[in-house]
């Protein structure tokens, strides 16, 4: 008997399904390692938290600059509408 057992060809790999390779979108069967599953959610959600919170920094930055623009602006025009002021009553003066 084990010379007909010696005779038998093993198989070197397990049979391919074919269905399953030519239409991989058919097989629902898929195994998903949730190790990497967790650890690929994990950082997704940790990119989203970043880029949120540098949109926010820019906003703030944004918002810090406009302040700024909108202050010097009144500013200016404040300064503008006192010495046309000044100016005016200064002509007033000379007029008497």
């Amino acid at each position: 008997m084990a010379a007909t057992r010696a005779a038998e060809p093993q198989p070197a790999f397990p049979a391919a399904d074919a269905a399953a390779e030519l239409h991989p979108g058919v097989d629902k069967g898929v195994k998903v390692d949730p190790i990497s599953a967790d650890v690929a959610t994990s950082l997704e959600i940790k990119e989203r938290m970043e880029a949120a919170e540098r949109e926010r920094a820019e906003r703030k930055k944004k918002d810090a600059m406009q302040t700024l623009k909108k202050t010097i602006i009144v500013s200016g025009i404040i300064a503008a509408l006192a010495g046309a002021a000044f100016a005016v009553a200064k002509k007033m003066k000379e007029k008497q």
